[in-house]
């Protein structure tokens, strides 16, 4: 196999496990990978991107920030994104980011830095009209947020209005929620003493503090704030980072006493050593120091890369570790039948945080430690939160020390567990009947892109599960109104409509349904791909490996998936009930379909509102005449099409001369290709 194809298959297998982690991280507020594991995945990934940039797509982590806002308060849409920082673990990563910068900007004149401690807390956007606090969002994906602005409203160190008489027209401030460590450690004494639940950490306590649906609890914890950046600004032109920090002092806003202006990157090195020295004597937690040109004019002209800024880069603190015993070894199957294994460690006090559990990510990584059920092993907690196995101690190891041997059937269904050739990770082959599956695949099936139900959302899905009306994704068929109308909330118009729904979905298309299925790694193209390829479900469940792989972009980790998933009987099953209760779809001979090559080689950009139609059936019309729709503009962009409210795509277009169109534009080009 080329260096190429082993690219290509390793670049999958590192979207889908960096997708899986930051829906973890991000959604569920549940890490499952030390933070030194997943910022490894995040460079292996962008290395190979930056070998192969035609392979950049919109839905790799590499293009985003994370996961997506929680559901349970209102979505926010950042008018400007809230972009990450690029990690630095070691001094000369830090003097590379020097002389990048250095490289790029075209200037005799000294850069020098702002530096300030990296708390650890909670990312927030406040937004300020006319002088007055109007909307608090949290991060969230960095592109949609959260809004909290009740619960940000309570924290005392967040002034309601800004002390001038002439305050920007609009003005985004961004920062960090964090509890300071005496607030803490009182709040947890508190909660001992009246029998309620602690947190684990400062960082635990402001996340779950900030995202309160009540803000009567929100407002009984000891949270403050420190602004460390702004958003979408009118009205007011700093020149600098220090500039801006200490007219954001003077407006009212708290920004971090230890925040400082530096000459050089030595400096910059100099003040992560002081900062590190008195880390335990800060009244909060931090994990590292972040670094930023201070000149914006500076900033402008070195920009961005993907989801980061090239001016400012995060240098984290080294792990902590500890000694303790691997107790056992188990298995948890996530949401897409990924097994993982869960290491069971005697309790142990590294880094602040008693530690009793480590993620010990797939089979490779027990074998590569060398682990044995017994011994003594290396807990690191990696960027300080997340506990990580490093090492074991063999020489401690005890004489009934025991292997550990992954095991051949999933511990939830029973199914086949199957580890294909260049994948670290095993799965469980019961996609659509595994309990630990079944949640996340009812919902994916029913999701706009799939079936397309409407009405059917995730509360509605959790709800049917609970009562016990539906197990398996065959169920939604069997619905009627009466057993929708029995559960809360649902009244018999709203059962009505959503029976209407379902039965509109019985006639689908082949792609939907493949897409629906959940198929490990066929995503919305793939899907389309097999489906104008094959012409037929049955044609596409006989072929073996070697047929599939001569399909377009169907490479052998994504044929075996699927040769996995036809050949699990259970999955045969649940698709011969959906026949059976009405589900019907076109077929066509194999290569059929509409697609043409009329537009090969042009990759379009869609942003803004259509009129016509929407973005996603602009998006298949594209694809079906052999262009690509990307989400991100470069200079090899054939076109931008803008609707109404076109935002930071058309002005990235503008900037790089790139074509841009509009809908009437793109009619026509459809039109006269179609």
């Amino acid at each position: 196999m080329s260096q190429k194809e082993n690219d290509h298959q390793r670049l999958d297998a590192l979207k889908a496990e960096i997708a899986d982690h930051n829906y973890a991280y991000y959604v569920l507020d549940d890490p499952r990978v030390p933070d030194a594991e997943y910022d490894r995945l995040m460079r292996e990934l962008e290395e190979i991107e930056s070998r192969h940039p035609d392979w950049v797509t919109p839905d790799s982590p590499s293009q985003r920030v994370g996961g997506q806002a929680e559901s349970a308060f209102r979505e926010v849409r950042h008018r400007v994104p809230m972009l990450s920082l690029g990690n630095a673990f070691a001094n000369d990563e830090v003097e590379d980011f020097g002389r990048r910068v250095s490289e790029r900007l075209d200037t005799t004149a000294t850069v020098r830095y702002a530096v300030e401690p990296k708390l650890d807390g909670l990312a927030l956007n406040l937004r300020y009209e006319s002088g007055h606090l109007k909307q608090a969002a949290t991060r969230g994906d960095g592109v949609t947020g959260e809004d909290v602005t009740h619960n940000a409203r309570t924290i005392k160190a967040i002034p309601l209005a800004l002390r001038t008489d002439s305050p920007p027209t609009v003005l985004e401030v961004r920062g960090e929620v964090y509890m300071p460590k005496a607030g803490f450690e009182a709040f947890n004494a508190r909660a001992r003493e009246q029998g309620e639940k602690t947190f684990v950490n400062p960082r635990n306590a402001a996340a779950g503090s900030l995202r309160q649906l009540d803000p009567q609890l929100t407002a009984r914890r000891p949270l403050a704030f420190f602004a460390y950046s702004l958003g979408e600004v009118d009205g007011w032109d700093p020149s600098s980072h220090t500039e801006m920090l200490d007219q954001l002092r003077e407006w009212g806003i708290p920004v971090c006493p230890e925040a400082r202006r530096v000459e050089s990157i030595q400096g910059c090195l100099d003040y992560y050593a002081d900062i590190g020295s008195r880390r335990d004597a800060l009244a909060y937690e931090i994990d590292g120091v972040v670094y930023k040109v201070d000149s914006f004019r500076f900033r402008e002209e070195l920009g961005f890369v993907s989801k980061a800024p090239r001016w400012a880069v995060a240098h984290k603190f080294p792990a902590q570790e500890e000694l303790t015993t691997l107790n056992n070894i188990e298995i948890q199957v996530g949401r897409t039948g990924a097994l993982t294994p869960v290491a069971r460690l005697e309790p142990v006090f590294v880094g602040g945080v008693t530690v009793t559990n480590a993620t010990l990510h797939n089979e490779d990584e027990i074998r590569r430690l060398g682990l044995h059920i017994g011994d003594t092993v290396i807990v690191r907690r990696a960027g300080d939160v997340i506990p990580q196995i490093v090492g074991v101690v063999e020489d401690r190891r005890p004489d009934d020390a025991e292997a550990y041997t992954m095991p051949s059937r999933c511990p939830v269904c029973d199914s086949h567990v199957a580890r294909l050739e260049d994948e670290a990770v095993s799965r469980c082959t019961g996609g659509l009947i595994c309990r630990a599956q079944r949640k996340e695949a009812i919902k994916h099936f029913a999701s706009r892109k799939a079936m397309d139900i409407e009405g059917l959302g995730d509360k509605l899905v959790d709800q049917l599960i609970e009562a016990g009306h539906v197990d398996k994704v065959s169920d939604i068929y069997r619905l009627d109104q009466d057993t929708i109308a029995s559960l809360a909330r649902m009244g018999e118009k709203s059962a009505e409509n959503l029976v209407e729904a379902i039965d509109k979905t019985r006639k689908t298309s082949l792609h939907r349904l493949l897409f629906a299925l959940g198929i490990p790694q066929v995503g919305e193209t793939t899907a389309r791909t097999l489906s104008t390829h094959f012409g037929s479900l049955q044609r596409l469940k006989d072929a073996d490996q070697d047929a599939l792989v001569e399909a377009p972009d169907i490479g052998p980790i994504v044929a075996a998936h699927i040769v996995e998933f036809f050949a699990e009987p259970h999955n045969v099953q649940i698709i011969d009930e959906l026949v059976e209760l009405g589900v019907t779809w076109e077929e066509a001979e194999p290569g059929g379909g509409n697609t043409s090559d009329a537009l090969a080689g042009n990759t379009y950009v869609l942003t803004g509102t259509l009129s016509t139609m929407t973005r996603d059936e602009a998006k298949a019309r594209l694809l079906a005449l052999g262009a690509k729709v990307s989400g991100s503009v470069s200079a090899k962009t054939t076109a931008v099409v803008a609707g109404e409210k076109a935002g930071s795509k058309l002005t990235k277009a503008q900037n790089l001369d790139v074509e841009v169109m509009d809908e009437e534009a793109l009619l026509a080009l459809l039109e006269k290709h179609e």
